[in-house]
Parts: C-alpha cells; structure tokens; sequence
C-alpha cells in the first residue's frame, strides 16, 4: 500500500485559503492592469482572451472548473477585456487565425529541413540557474495521486530482475528492469489532465508534418487518450498545457524584429491565467505541469514566468545544457521527427543491411551553425568516404537522392544546426544508418531510460577534423552490433496513428511520468 505523505505538507483548509488568497490578489492584479491606461500603442492589442476562450471546449472547462476546490471566481470582465500590449512597433501577424502554413523548406535532397534565420536569443544564464535539479517545490496539500507517486518511486526502487523480455533489448538501456517497472507502474496509474481553456491555432491545433511534428503529433495523440486522460482534475498526476510552440513563432513572431518578446509575453499571461482560475497550478507552483515544445525558441518563451522556467517538466527538442534553461533530471529530451506525410509516418523507413552499406559517412545540409561550416571545411569534397556536402548537386541527385544516400551509409552524420538538436538523428535511425552525433552540451533523448553509446556514436565539436580517423578507429564488430542496435532501438521512435506499447509517444510519456516520480521526496 502507499505510504503515507510526510506531515511537513499543510492542512488542506489552510492549503485551501492560501490558494484562494493567491488566486484573488492575482485576479486584482489583472483587473488593476486593465484599469491602468497602455503606455504603447493601443492600436495592435494582441488579445489574450480570444485565444484563452474556447467556445468548442465550455462545456468540459466548466466541468472541470466546478470539481476545483477553492476555486476563486474571476470577473468576466477581467477575461473578456484582458490583453497584452505589444511593445512599440508591433504588429500581429495578420494570419493570426487562418490555417497554419507548412513547415520550412522540406526537400530531403539536400537535407535543407531546418528553420530560417532565428532571432538573437543567446544571453548569460540566470546566475540563479542550474544544469542539474535542485529543491522541488512541496505541495501545498495532499492528494491520492501524491501518495501513488510514491508508491511508484518506492516500487521502482526495488525493481525485479529482468531478462531475456522479447519486447525490450536489455544493451539498449541504462537499466531495463528499472525502466519495465516504471513503464508498468505509468499504465496502471498515470492520470492526465489536460486545460481546455484555449482557443487555436497556438492551443489544439497540432501540426503533423515537417520539422515540428514531434510536438504535433505527441498533442494529438495526448488530448485524444482515453486511457491516461482524465476529466477530474483531482485525480491527475500531471497537468498538460497543450500549446504549440510553433504556432507561438506563426502567429506572433515579426519577421526582423529580432525579438520573442510578444511570445514570452503570451505564454505568462497563459500561465497567470490558468493559475488564477485553477488551483492546481498554485498546489506545486507548476512542478507538476508540463508542456511540449520541438520549436527552437521553446525554451526561450519561458523566460518571463520564474515558475514556469524552474519548476516545470519541459519536454524540449532543444535540450540544451548551456543555455541555463534545460534542468537535468526535470526536463525531457524531446526527439525531434521530420515526416513528410502524416498519413503515412511510416513511409519508406527501413534501410540497406549493414554489409551493403557502401558509404562510410554521409552529410548534406544548410551550412549554419557554428559546427557545420567546420565539417564542410574539412571533409567537403576532399575524401571519397566522407561524403558531406551543403547541398546535394544535382549531377548526384539524379544517381542518388538525399535518403537513398542514408539507406548505404554506414554512419550519418548528425551536427547541430542553430541549437544542439536535429532531426538527423531519428533520421538516420528510420534508414538504419548509425548517428555520429555532433554537439556539445546536448542532452540526448530519452537519456533517462537509453544507453546511447549501443547505438551511436557522440563525438565533440573540436574532433571534427579527426571524424574519420574516429570512425574508421571503430571494430567492425562492434559497429555491426551498433547497426544492428539501431534496428531494435527503432520501433521506440515511430508514431503511430493509434500508438502502440513502447512506440515514441508512450516513450515520451514515460520520460514525463519519470520526470515526476523522480521529483518525490522519500523519507
């Protein structure tokens, strides 16, 4: 049975009256900020309201709203009339609400898939920032669900041996039988709630092709479970906020502002909001929320809301360690997944054996970055193994196009672009090609539950010019168990239309659910 909660947590009625207070003095808050007159130009008012009000969804936000305790009601006018000014100079992009166009350019000749030209984002990290995590807010009350997670904790902490399971390949992972137990204990008791509030296109309207269908896909499949989703908010072990990060960059970016700005603003009026109107945000200050983001800019919109930036679970393609926003051991790796038709995510995947892979390493494209420039110095066009280009010209391209040239290579090459993260990696495992990965201060995905030196190769920036050597260095041996590796490791990073036991959107679920149990403090 679980075991009970240590006794440093509240009393519920105190709990209670403290999240009223909170809620209220953020609702005079708002309603402060609408009484105080715009100090830049009124005439472009992003509104808030009109994307946090969704009609389609009243019905179920009512429902959830009237099963919150203590929850403080908010003026109507403070959710009709609120709004975030832009700073001067600002525009909103006139197809605010229109379909979401397509992703960047998505030619797999040339491997050109990346996004264009971002804004200026880099800055210190906040001094008060860390890699690894720290101090875990403790709840301002109990619930059922705390004491299951941990139970879970405690039950993975003595997890039984296993082996020879046909479903899981023991060198793939850190510690299979950790990793069965904690998956196990995820479907038999991981409960989801996921806020309503939210008109499209940035909230429920995922996007399933290109760059950014990792986030898209993993919206879809999330708000349409029916075995972790659940209505009563009480139950829930986590709390989805299901927005896009790239309708956050559609719909709001100015091109040549050079700023995310009206992005960052947006998402903390989201945060303040839902905080106000629900207390759930307030119990954990957000540590037990958690959002999804494949966009570049993810982590950079968090910014401006210490909770949300601290406490909680980010799952980012964009793991970066060094920018002060990424905390080990909190957030998610998020695979980053390029698919081309989303009603056939599956199409083409697959690859020459390893013995008829001819090509010793293959890279073609866009040279930005600080990594890639330094691979085309060295290796472009100067050694019939190495084949790496910027883009594929087109005397080859008509012999062999961008992922035939990845179905015989032995090694494909995976370096950063604008941030550390690329959709090359899960690439090269569709085609069974080995990644020979190349950033710094990445954190891999999945790295809770996957050894990744079973089926990859890590490399750091400043051996490029010694890419071959490295690779030619490795046993036959042992790169024929890495391609093979690769085989296996696959099926963890496929969608499916009805996901599947062990597929990618379960994997990343189970990362999140990790995330959180890990957060438990034992006695």
């Amino acid at each position: 049975m679980p075991s009970p909660l240590p006794c440093n947590l509240l009393t519920r009625r105190r709990a209670l009256t403290a999240c009223a207070a909170v809620a209220a003095l953020t609702a005079a808050a708002a309603l402060f900020l609408l009484a105080t007159p715009p100090t830049e130009d009124p005439t472009h008012p992003y509104l808030l309201a009109s994307l946090l009000h969704n009609t389609s969804n009243q019905a179920d936000s009512a429902a959830a709203s009237s099963l919150s305790p203590a929850q403080p009601p908010l003026p109507s006018t403070s959710i009709l009339q609120l709004q975030t000014n832009l700073p001067s100079g600002f525009t909103t992009v006139p197809s605010m609400f229109l379909v979401p166009s397509p992703s960047p350019a998505e030619n797999l000749d040339d491997g050109s898939m990346e996004e264009t030209d971002p804004p200026d984002l880099k800055e210190n990290p906040p001094a008060e920032s860390a890699h690894f995590l720290q101090e875990v807010p403790v709840p301002l009350w109990s619930t059922a669900a705390d004491e299951e997670l941990i139970y879970a904790k405690k039950e993975i902490t003595i997890a039984p041996l296993v082996s020879n399971d046909p479903d899981l390949h023991a060198p793939l992972f850190r510690n299979v039988s950790v990793f069965r137990r904690s998956y196990e204990l995820m479907e038999r008791l991981l409960k989801v709630f996921v806020y309503h509030d939210g008109a499209k296109p940035i909230f429920h309207s995922p996007e399933l092709k290109g760059i950014y269908a990792s986030e898209g896909w993993f919206m879809k499949l999330m708000e349409g479970n029916q075995h972790f989703v659940v209505r009563d908010p009480n139950r829930a072990h986590l709390f989805y906020l299901p927005y896009s990060s790239r309708q956050l960059e559609h719909n709001l970016y100015v091109p040549g502002s050079n700023t995310i700005e009206p992005l960052s603003i947006f998402v903390k009026k989201y945060i303040d909001f839902i905080s106000a109107k629900f207390p759930y945000w307030n119990r954990t200050k957000g540590a037990d929320h958690f959002f999804v983001a494949c966009h570049d800019w993810g982590p950079y919109t968090t910014k401006m809301h210490d909770e949300l930036r601290k406490n909680t679970i980010k799952a980012l393609c964009n793991a970066d360690l060094s920018e002060g926003v990424f905390i080990h051991g909190r957030d998610v790796s998020l695979p980053e997944t390029f698919l081309r038709s989303p009603r056939r995510p599956l199409r083409g995947i697959g690859g020459k054996p390893a013995a008829e892979r001819s090509i010793l390493a293959f890279f073609a494209g866009q040279m930005h970055g600080r990594v890639r420039p330094v691979l085309l110095q060295y290796w472009g066009g100067k050694d019939a193994d190495m084949r790496i280009y910027d883009r594929l010209p087109h005397r080859i391209t008509r012999r062999m196009n961008y992922v035939q040239h990845m179905k015989s290579s032995k090694y494909c090459i995976c370096p950063m672009g604008y941030e550390v993260n690329s959709p090359r990696i899960v690439e090269a495992i569709y085609y069974e090609c080995v990644p020979v990965i190349i950033a710094d201060n990445f954190v891999l995905p999945f790295d809770d539950a996957f050894n990744w030196s079973a089926f990859s190769v890590v490399i750091l920036e400043k051996d490029v010019p010694k890419l071959k050597q490295i690779l030619l260095e490795i046993p036959d041996d042992q790169y024929m168990a890495m391609q093979s590796n690769v085989q296996r490791v696959q099926k963890h990073f496929i969608w499916h239309p009805n996901p599947i036991k062990y597929d990618i959107f379960h994997m990343i679920l189970h990362s999140i659910w990790y995330s959180r149990v890990n957060q438990i403090q034992l006695e």
